[in-house]
């Protein structure tokens, strides 16, 4: 969805219903085309590329990392003939997550497109804000830097598996009005090589990581107040995608996912075989917010339901981006049996408006 993950600094760009029109609308059957869906679809009112993984350092030592940029299409008026008007916005975010810190490191940035400040590019991956960047280079190879107050990060991204197209066939449906859905697809397994440079010191690190894609222009219901979502990397090259959108009182409003086995069979998984049951939850002393960073996922299977058991690498991996006028959120590094990935937890400290 991720990420829906990560709608999360474009809700700052709000726009009444009666501004959907001129974005066009989320449809099944449309196929996707590579490698030019890996750029920007400008047309659509909001896109992202999200990558999650765990990084492993020369002393081998375990972080979690994230690194996402948003493009965001506002309502505007073609005619207006300024340069000035903001015809593309740009946020972008970074994470790390170190259990000896306990706490989570994080940077944002954000920019209109053009004047050379911010640019997502059409026909391939490549965009970029200031100095943080991430494109796709002519190996088929993704690299990123970002630049953060307390951390940089300067990572490569090799594909190991072919995309995975979420939903059906891509199309990945986020409630009851077939409308609200994305264009949604998936890299897992990405092999991570690089360079983190924290506190004036420089190392390498390898890892593994998960790369998401969406593109759409209209989401959630009314009634939607956050959501739980993961991606697993599991350790027989399978792959793991699930999540769910709640309400106010904390019932799934919408579910979904799906699972490509290491023999690269896809399972898509509907509203009916998701489950998440928190099984431990941490207070936030900065917002209030209660998050169940330990859950017990449940997916129903050809074969049967199937669990797993998220884990956190630590408790406080909350991304606080309320003083850039951003939500807070949480985002971690989780492990399972057989693997490890990334949750994402919105809605919890304030419910989220979209």
């Amino acid at each position: 969805m991720r990420r829906l993950p990560a709608l999360l600094s474009l809700l700052v760009i709000a726009a009444s219903p009666a501004t959907f029109a001129p974005y066009p609308v989320v449809r099944p059957g449309t196929a996707f085309r590579f490698p030019a869906d890996h750029g920007a679809h400008p047309v659509y009112r909001t896109e992202w590329w999200y990558v999650t993984g765990w990084l492993r350092t020369q002393s081998n030592r375990d972080l979690g990392f994230q690194v996402t940029f948003f493009r965001v299409r506002p309502y505007s008026d073609p005619a207006n003939p300024s340069a000035f008007a903001p015809r593309q916005i740009m946020f972008a975010h970074a994470g790390l997550s170190d259990p000896v810190l306990g706490h989570l490191l994080h940077g944002e940035v954000a920019a209109r497109a053009g004047f050379g400040l911010a640019e997502a590019r059409v026909g391939d991956a490549d965009v970029h804000i200031q100095d943080w960047s991430l494109k796709r280079n002519a190996n088929g190879d993704f690299i990123s830097r970002v630049v953060a107050p307390d951390f940089t990060l300067s990572l490569g991204f090799h594909p190991m598996q072919p995309v995975m197209l979420q939903g059906a066939a891509g199309y990945s449906r986020k409630g009851p009005d077939p409308v609200q859905a994305s264009h949604y697809y998936s890299i897992p397994h990405l092999a991570v090589t690089g360079t983190l440079l924290r506190d004036g010191k420089g190392e390498t690190v390898t890892g593994q990581a998960w790369l998401d894609r969406e593109w759409s222009s209209s989401y959630l219901t009314g009634g939607a107040v956050g959501w739980d979502w993961t991606g697993l990397n599991l350790d027989d090259g399978s792959a793991l995608m699930a999540f769910r959108i709640r309400d106010a009182q904390g019932k799934s409003t919408w579910a979904g996912g799906s699972l490509r086995r290491a023999n690269g069979q896809l399972i898509h998984l509907g509203p009916g075989d998701v489950g998440f049951t928190p099984l431990r939850r941490w207070t936030s002393p900065r917002t209030g917010g209660k998050y169940p960073v330990m859950q017990r996922l449940s997916v129903r299977l050809p074969e049967g339901m199937r669990s797993f058991l998220l884990t956190p690498l630590f408790p406080d991996q909350e991304l606080d981006g309320r003083r850039v006028g951003m939500p807070a959120y949480w985002e971690g590094a989780v492990r399972t049996q057989g693997g490890r990935g990334y949750l994402e937890l919105t809605g919890y400290a304030a419910h989220l408006k979209m």
